[in-house]
């Protein structure tokens, strides 16, 4: 639509809307400017234990140098790699599982405990389990990520499969279709909502499993750096890795959130 065809209240509106977004950015960043700033202040005058705390300034100075000397990209490449990869196998894997329970209502029912158990159980705590079945290394902590996700990514769109309108699948049985016609023209499109929303539970979750499995087994990555600084009581390091997962898991959760807005206006 031009903006010719928008009234002037209408217009007035969007403006309205636009205005508060900059708002809540702007008053977000600057709350963690002060946040930082108050921070540094502390350590200079010596209100907290820079030891326990470290300090803005320090954790920078620290970032610089681990960017020169190349550690950082070696370690965050590869804790993105073990969670994009356990990301993507656990939603993928999750979503295959959960449209074959919709298939069968068999199936379903008789592994509907199961999954309640395995979905109660804290997935963490099976970790050193998860790393002695699979082995050490790489694959040991990307199943480790697969196993936090995928039960949660089961259960959601399992759910969401199943509360499709039965008057539109009957509608389209009517018409002669078949049972991959109607999960391809109904229940996967009704499900992108819910399907985004598991996505951007999967990221934290994807993350857990990764920073858990470097902490048992991991000799680099993002986790390691947490443990080892942690070990040799070096909190600028532990803080600095913090920073870094919180990015990074910002950053693809705003990915995901940006596919979502792309999938709201192609729907309207």
């Amino acid at each position: 639509m031009s903006n010719k065809h928008i009234s002037k209240e209408h217009e007035k509106y969007l403006k309205g809307v636009k205005r508060k977004k900059y708002t809540i950015l702007i008053t977000q960043i600057t709350l963690l400017i002060i946040g930082l700033m108050f921070w540094e202040v502390a350590a200079r005058f010596n209100w907290i234990d820079t030891f326990l705390t470290s300090y803005p300034s320090g954790i920078w100075r620290l970032f610089v140098e681990y960017m020169k000397n190349g550690d950082l990209f070696y370690h965050v490449g590869i804790s993105v790699f073990e969670t994009v990869v356990g990301f993507v196998a656990g939603t993928l894997l999750g979503v295959l599982i959960a449209i074959g329970l919709w298939w069968s209502d068999f199936w379903a029912k008789v592994l509907d405990p199961y999954l309640v158990v395995l979905n109660s159980l804290p997935k963490t705590a099976l970790a050193p389990i998860i790393i002695i079945w699979v082995g050490a290394g790489y694959s040991g902590i990307i199943v480790t990520a697969i196993t936090v996700s995928i039960v949660i990514t089961i259960m959601n769109m399992f759910v969401s499969f199943i509360s499709v309108d039965e008057d539109k699948i009957k509608l389209l049985q009517t018409f002669g279709a078949t049972k991959f016609q109607i999960l391809q023209k109904v229940v996967l499109p009704y499900s992108i909502p819910a399907m985004i929303s598991t996505l951007k539970v999967n990221i934290g979750l994807s993350w857990v499993g990764v920073i858990v499995g470097e902490f048992l087994v991991s000799k680099a990555g993002i986790g390691y750096l947490i443990v080892y600084g942690g070990q040799v009581f070096k909190l600028d390091l532990v803080m600095m890795s913090v920073f870094i997962l919180a990015i990074i898991s910002a950053l693809m959760y705003k990915g995901i959130s940006l596919l979502e807005d792309k999938y709201m206006k192609w729907q309207d």
